[in-house]
């Protein structure tokens, strides 16, 4: 029988429950192993509100300016463009620190918020080439200990019009990428089966998942969305592709975007949102209805997209439950969901929650049930990852890797 390293005890889940957790080589196990267990650490959590490690789905951790003084956002020209910011993009990143310093801030951030695992867009265009998922992948390896990344090699530049971006992307997949990301097919590189066949094309070859950025608005984006859904069930990917704003689904009549959500689900496409301020966002609980697997991220934080975000998975599930109109207790668990369970199936993770098998990822907080903790965002008391203790009362507390 499998001995457990650590008991805490005195955990209260959210069913109400009391109950004790044992953890064995950072895994927890079945906590009749650890009631009689001689030898085990014990840790007290004092009937504190016991909740698994909340999933970032969608972040850039290259592109945050945290680590560093604060920076003026620089606003478009006119109405807001993706191209014109990207450009901004370049120029601000250009004057601040080193990605790994930056990231490593922001890294430090998140943990301390309660989040144990992340997917993360990183940049390949021409101009960055490799450089940024090389910075990333060894703050990946840092902090492996408190933090679990996934990489997507993301085109921020577009793939059809930065020509050289498919063999970089292919290269970034050889190197420590873990899925291909894709942007705006018709918005951004006016070729929505070119830009495709290179994303699908990739993902194929090299047997990864696939997260596309898809801000372009309206039917352009109904269409786009179905296109990306056939492509799903003609290479047997369902369940392996998201997409990630869609801002579209929440641009058109109900009925469409109904429509195009029985047509997401059965495809298994799963949508990502961050429910951003300025812009309309996908119908959360209208998808989640038609069968659409939800999820969230907080996206850019402080960097040279907006100012905002304090890479707090609490607050952003806050965000979609205030945005999207839900009181009741049961919108709330789903926007709660969308940071947790959700975004765990979303990243296909193998286990996760507070069941043997799974990682010991979890936080504690003061709170009665998963409603108030939504609406309130408790301090995280502790964070824990793989059973060891890496944030406390909001402060970041785990050494670097050697």
């Amino acid at each position: 029988m499998t001995r457990p390293d650590v008991i805490f005890e005195n955990a209260r889940l959210a069913d109400g429950r009391s109950r004790t957790l044992a953890v064995s080589s950072g895994y927890f196990i079945s906590p009749d192993q650890g009631s009689a267990a001689d030898g085990a650490r014990r840790i007290d959590l004092g009937g504190g509100l016991v909740l698994p490690g909340l999933v970032d789905g969608h972040i850039h951790l290259d592109k945050s300016f945290l680590g560093g003084p604060w920076r003026p956002h620089r606003a478009c020209t006119a109405e807001f463009s993706v191209r014109e910011r990207v450009q901004f993009e370049k120029e601000e990143l250009a004057q601040v620190a080193d990605v790994r310093s930056r990231a490593a801030a922001l890294i430090q951030r998140v943990v301390s918020r309660g989040t144990s695992q992340v997917r993360c867009h990183v940049d390949i265009d021409p101009e960055i080439g490799l450089a940024s998922l090389e910075a990333i992948c060894e703050i990946r390896e840092r902090y492996k200990h408190v933090l679990s990344i996934q990489i997507v090699a993301f085109p921020q530049s577009g793939i059809v019009t930065a020509p050289g971006t498919a063999d970089l992307l292919d290269a970034a997949l050889r190197q420590g990428a873990d899925l291909i990301g894709g942007l705006d097919p018709a918005g951004f590189d006016r070729d929505v089966n070119g830009h495709l066949d290179v994303v699908f094309g990739l993902a194929e070859r090299h047997g990864v998942d696939v997260d596309i950025h898809l801000h372009d608005p309206d039917h352009l984006g109904l269409f786009e969305l179905d296109k990306i859904a056939r492509r799903t069930v003609a290479l047997g990917m369902q369940g392996s592709v998201a997409v990630s704003h869609a801002y579209g689904l929440g641009q058109v009549a109900p009925d469409m975007a109904r429509r195009a959500g029985e047509t997401l689900a059965g495809a298994g496409v799963a949508i990502m949102t961050n429910a951003p301020g300025d812009h309309a966002f996908p119908p959360v609980r209208l998808l989640a209805d038609a069968g659409v697997l939800v999820f969230a991220g907080n996206d850019n934080i402080r960097d040279a997209w907006w100012p905002y975000g304090d890479g707090d998975m609490l607050e952003r599930a806050m965000l979609v439950g205030y945005r999207s109109g839900f009181n009741t207790d049961e919108d709330l668990e789903l926007a709660f969901a969308m940071t947790t369970a959700n975004a765990a199936r979303a990243l296909r993770l193998p286990a996760y929650g507070l069941e043997p098998g799974a990682p010991a990822d979890f936080f504690v907080v003061d709170a009665e049930n998963i409603p108030e903790v939504v609406t309130a965002r408790p301090a995280r008391q502790q964070v824990y990852k793989a059973g060891t203790l890496v944030a406390e009362n909001g402060a970041f507390c785990a050494a670097e890797s050697s």
